[in-house]
């Protein structure tokens, strides 16, 4: 799994009551009363092909869909409950549409299934948290609900095209590895996480939170959301700052890590505005990045600045190193007091800028005897005060 940016859609009927995803526990709505919304949704303004384009020029690279979320409602054409997508006033397979506007251009498609449904008789599980809701309290059967999963895995990677990430949501604590096997029997190439059935899967899923360290052990996809309350559509969300979602953004992948960054549908099956505005100002930092977070590694130069007081990630990729300032700049100027060799060339990539190199001795930082240290290689004229809410990142090229 090369480290990519991607978007998470949460999306269902829970979106009709612009509250949260879990809105059916969350408010203690009775069962049969947030069932009966599936007679109501009806998105006549949904049109994948704008999702996907919005994730695409955001340099996104993959898009995460919530096939079916712990209220049991699958978002997609199944044979095994009559509780989805095709019996509503849409009426149409969300998800294949998703899935045919994501191959025309040139998007991966994951899929998000949730272990614990509120709507399946058989589905609770003792072993598991996110129980609120089940139908049958403490009346579950683990055998029978296993297999319509499985049923339902094979609905899902069969229908819908090559599958780049399966995302399971909340670990059942019980340990049944046929599950991520038919998963890989069925489409080879895919990618689980560790949220399944008791196996370590391929990648770990840190959830609205930015891990400390320079670089991931193994494989990350750390998810956020645009919303501070709610991965689903909420009417009166609290949204992050685009400042602090590109310095998660720039964190996570520096370090190595996927970043996967939500947005919540409203029933209208439109993106709201705010969180598409979100989405782009984010995506027009990223995509000035031309692509350094992507697949690069540590660089191995010892590399020491002179102040060292401002976090740095130091990346390598096609033979050039990138200064990852991932909570900005205090200073217009970068000084190097280690180097290997004078710098061909340094970009600041936030705008293209190429910067002054200037061999110099700091008055600030002085040997034992009281004279100014150096000779150092001063990067200067950074415009920090024009991306003082912004990542910073330098290219160096030798």
């Amino acid at each position: 799994m090369s480290n990519k940016f991607g978007m998470f859609i949460h999306w269902g009927i829970h979106s009709l009551l612009g509250v949260h995803e879990q809105v059916l526990a969350r408010n203690g709505i009775p069962n049969g009363e947030y069932e009966a919304l599936a007679l109501k949704f009806n998105p006549t303004e949904y049109d994948p092909e704008e999702w996907v384009l919005l994730a695409k020029n955001a340099g996104m690279k993959y898009i995460c869909f919530t096939a079916k979320h712990h209220d049991g409602f699958c978002m997609f054409d199944t044979k095994y409950t009559d509780y989805n997508i095709m019996n509503t006033p849409y009426g149409r397979d969300v998800l294949k549409m998703l899935a045919d506007a994501c191959a025309k251009h040139g998007m991966l498609l994951s899929i998000y299934y949730s272990n614990p449904d509120w709507h399946h008789e058989n589905a609770f599980n003792s072993c598991s948290s996110h129980m609120w809701k089940c139908k049958n309290f403490d009346r579950g059967d683990m055998d029978l609900y296993r297999e319509y999963v499985k049923n339902q895995v094979r609905e899902l990677l069969t229908n819908y095209g090559p599958i780049y990430t399966w995302f399971w949501d909340i670990p059942t604590g019980i340990y049944d590895p046929t599950m991520n096997g038919l998963i890989r029997e069925l489409q080879p190439d895919i990618l689980i996480n560790d949220r399944g059935w008791g196996e370590k899967g391929d990648f770990s899923t840190p959830e609205r939170e930015v891990p400390e360290g320079n670089r991931f052990e193994s494989m990350t996809e750390a998810c956020q959301a645009v919303g501070e309350q709610s991965w689903g559509y909420r009417t009166d969300e609290d949204y992050y700052s685009v400042s602090f979602l590109k310095r998660s953004v720039c964190k996570i992948m520096a370090m190595g890590g996927s970043y996967l960054l939500n947005v919540g549908p409203m029933p209208s099956g439109k993106i709201d505005p705010v969180s598409a505005d979100i989405i782009r100002k984010v995506g027009d930092w990223y995509c000035r990045m031309e692509g350094c977070l992507e697949d690069s590694r540590p660089d191995p130069v010892p590399f020491l600045c002179a102040r060292r007081n401002e976090p740095l990630i130091k990346l390598r990729k096609n033979g050039k190193t990138y200064f990852v300032y991932y909570n900005g700049l205090d200073s217009s100027a970068v000084n190097l007091e280690y180097y290997p060799a004078w710098p061909k060339k340094v970009r600041l990539l936030n705008n293209g800028q190429e910067l002054e190199m200037k061999k110099t001795y700091l008055p600030n930082y002085f040997a034992p005897d009281g004279t100014s240290c150096g000779p150092h290689i001063s990067l200067r004229g950074i415009p920090v005060d024009e991306f003082d809410s912004e990542p910073i990142v330098l290219e160096l090229e030798w």
